[in-house]
């Protein structure tokens, strides 16, 4: 029992880190424009994302371009984006092999041992899905703050840290929870497989009872003299 609600926890978990990691990979607040110095234009906003930039005019409208070239692209958004577009994948595979290896399925049979092995592999895939979303967004996030205390970057130019970047760390976290669930689960059900006995169906061979035959002693005999 206390194993299927680890089962269940850490496929909630992978659920959830997956959706994360797509929303984070198509999500246009990686970076957010900063309002200090002269840059005082509040009712204009400035997004960044892999995808697109987008301006947002006094929380009323909004218009987004998506970039013309790859190549126009810093080298962090460049490497973030392919590796956000593994990331989604790699999620996507984690969650549908944690549902092969799940005790409710049928799919891999009534193995749990084999299920056991599934649900280890769909754990590390999760881990390292949760650490491939964790290289980019923590990447990003290097960069901004390096411009941002940077007195060469001008005050137009510098960003501080977008939504996208907060609910990245919270994915991988999450990942990584989920994967390290599947991982004590495959566990448990290696050992539960190892422990059970089958039942002795030999039987006892009943016990013998010889009646020793006793010679007729010497009294006996003298009653029949």
């Amino acid at each position: 029992m206390a194993t299927s609600a680890l089962q269940y926890a850490g496929l909630v978990l992978g659920g959830v880190g997956m959706v994360g990691t797509v929303a984070v990979t198509i999500m246009p607040q990686w970076r957010v424009s900063a309002f200090i110095g002269s840059n005082i234009v509040v009712f204009e906003t400035i997004w960044e994302g892999l995808w697109m930039n987008c301006i947002r005019q006094a929380n009323i409208r909004m218009q987004c371009k998506i970039y013309d070239s790859l190549l126009a692209l810093s080298p962090d958004l460049q490497a973030s984006r392919g590796l956000m577009c593994a990331a989604s994948v790699l999620s996507f595979l984690a969650f549908m092999t944690a549902i092969l290896g799940m005790k409710c399925t049928r799919c891999t049979g009534d193995d749990d041992k084999a299920k056991g092995h599934v649900l280890l592999v769909a754990g590390i895939m999760f881990i390292i899905t949760g650490l491939v979303v964790l290289i980019p967004v923590s990447w990003v996030a290097n960069y901004i703050i390096s411009d941002f205390y940077n007195p060469i970057v001008d005050n137009g130019q510098k960003r501080e840290l977008g939504e996208a970047l907060y609910l990245g760390w919270t994915t991988a976290l999450v990942l990584l929870a989920g994967g390290a669930i599947f991982c004590c689960a495959s566990c448990g059900e290696e050992k539960s497989s190892s422990y059970r006995y089958s039942i002795p169906s030999h039987r006892t061979p009943p016990k013998s009872y010889h009646v020793e035959k006793k010679s007729p002693s010497v009294y006996s005999k003298s009653q029949y003299v």
